[in-house]
């Protein structure tokens, strides 16, 4: 038996005007994902703990298995592992976006986040950028690591910083009431944004009438995370495919392979086709019987409050991602389960996460049942069906 988790970031929402009255998951076609309902289980599942923020780290965590009660220690952490930061027992480490701050306000805490990823900058203009204000900040103590695209960290010592806000929470807000208590970050901050305002990358961006990256912004501090092996706990030998650092963070906390797909980006023009190719070969041809897939643009489209890109993602992931390894699955003749869902919904008028119960589909093609003739966030809930804990919704694709 083969095991899959596609997992659509961010793909469930709530009912939109502008598409009458309909879901982005109810509006995008998505044929492949509705053949698999019809012969699945289909309901809801909690993946946010109460009590927690409905993060994709608290949520990925859980449907990778691991109670976020027990091992979360912060997002910023697993993304360390991905990047190759030495964490120690005593560091902290905090995500550093590069975001867009609107340009017209005197005073920086006057500003407004007018979009958290700069616009999905690229890697490369990212980095160089990360290294203009690493050379600017020498204050012994404080590391930065350059990521992918806006998404970038920095270590410093154990200490209590106080309430850090995720960008993506205060879209179009003033941040003046959202900085940090901490006085060096805060400083840190402000200035980043007169290093970065005029450096020749954004005056391009500006040309090409891009947002800018001209701020870092910090948030989702932790410290060293310690997961259990994935193997040891499930039996199965696992890899995880994503663009994202924190995914990737996760699986080399887990003991899983972690797959670099070529052209995978995190954007919605991303290497779809890839990312199933990746995942039929490890399954069919590497040995691994268990794989993560993630895909991360139904969740950027969500932040970014793009209606139409939303529900093109979501087409993507069902005819360019999870059509293609079906055919593959299928033709090898290989029994396997797959859970298709996403981690939190993203709705399109918050353009951030909500902790609300997600759809979730599961497959078997061994034992096809009776299910519902779509998968949408109105479908799962009529099943009555209820996953109270995320986290053991493993068991059920496993066990």
């Amino acid at each position: 038996m083969k095991y899959v988790v596609l997992l659509s970031d961010g793909m469930a929402g709530e009912p939109l005007a502008q598409l009458d009255g309909k879901t982005t998951m109810e509006a995008a076609a998505k044929p492949v994902m509705d053949e698999l309902a019809r012969d699945g289980l289909v309901g809801l599942a909690n993946t946010v703990p109460a009590g927690m923020s409905p993060g994709s780290d608290v949520a990925n965590l859980g449907v990778c298995g691991y109670d976020p009660k027990v091992y979360y220690t912060g997002r910023s952490p697993l993304e360390a592992l991905s990047i190759g930061a030495d964490l120690k027992e005593e560091d902290l480490s905090l995500r550093m976006n590069l975001v867009t701050l609107s340009s017209e306000e005197a005073a920086y805490a006057d500003k407004r986040i007018l979009d958290h990823s700069a616009g999905e900058i690229s890697d490369e203009e990212a980095k160089e950028l990360v290294s203009a204000v690493s050379a600017a900040f020498t204050r012994p103590g404080y590391t930065f690591y350059p990521g992918t695209s806006y998404r970038h960290l920095l270590v410093t010592k154990k200490r209590e910083i106080g309430e850090l806000t995720p960008p993506h929470d205060i879209l179009e807000k003033v941040i003046g009431d959202y900085l940090p208590a901490d006085a060096i970050l805060g400083d840190m901050m402000a200035k980043s944004y007169e290093i970065l305002k005029d450096h020749p990358i954004n005056a391009a961006r500006r040309e090409k009438g891009l947002n800018e990256a001209n701020s870092l912004w910090f948030w989702g501090a932790g410290t060293k995370p310690l997961l259990t092996s994935f193997t040891e706990k499930t039996g199965k030998k696992g890899a995880m495919i994503s663009a994202v650092d924190l995914l990737k963070g996760i699986a080399i906390g887990a003991g899983m392979e972690t797959i670099e797909v070529e052209g995978a980006n995190g954007g919605l023009h991303t290497n779809y086709e890839g990312k199933a190719a990746a995942a039929a070969k490890t399954l069919l041809e590497d040995g691994n019987d268990f794989v993560y897939i993630h895909v991360e643009a139904p969740d950027e489209m969500g932040h970014q409050g793009l209606i139409n890109e939303k529900v093109e993602a979501i087409e993507n992931v069902d005819r360019r991602v999870l059509a293609p390894l079906l055919k593959e699955l299928r033709a090898s003749g290989e029994a396997f389960r797959i859970m298709i869902l996403p981690d939190h919904p993203t709705p399109i008028a918050l353009r951030t996460h909500t902790a609300a119960a997600v759809p979730f589909l599961l497959y078997d093609s061994e034992k096809p049942e009776k299910g519902p003739v779509s998968f949408s966030e109105k479908s799962a809930k009529e099943t009555g069906y209820v996953v109270e804990k995320g986290y053991t919704l493993i068991d059920y694709l496993l066990k």
